[in-house]
């Protein structure tokens, strides 16, 4: 359950969808130590679960949350577009 702004330095509550912006994340449900944990034995396909993740208005507007496996879900900076000479 969501209940504030997913950047570790902002205690902003989460109150309202419309209020920041929401990432639904996919996750592989995967335990190494049995084989068959999170792999449906008919399909042979892992299990997928969606996770959310909500930033707050004045966290969205200068950063974006990114997954890394085996790390998890991390804030980074927006990239901002070059400047074009004139």
């Amino acid at each position: 359950m969501l209940s504030k702004c997913s950047n570790p330095d902002c205690t902003t509550l989460f109150r309202y969808l419309h209020e920041g912006k929401l990432f639904r994340i996919e996750l592989d449900v995967v335990k190494e130590d049995t084989a068959t944990f999170g792999v449906d034995p008919e399909l042979r396909k892992p299990v997928r679960r969606t996770e959310f993740f909500w930033l707050c208005r004045e966290c969205s507007a200068e950063m974006t949350l990114d997954f890394k496996k085996g790390v998890g879900v991390e804030t980074r900076p927006l990239a901002r577009p070059h400047a074009v000479a004139s």
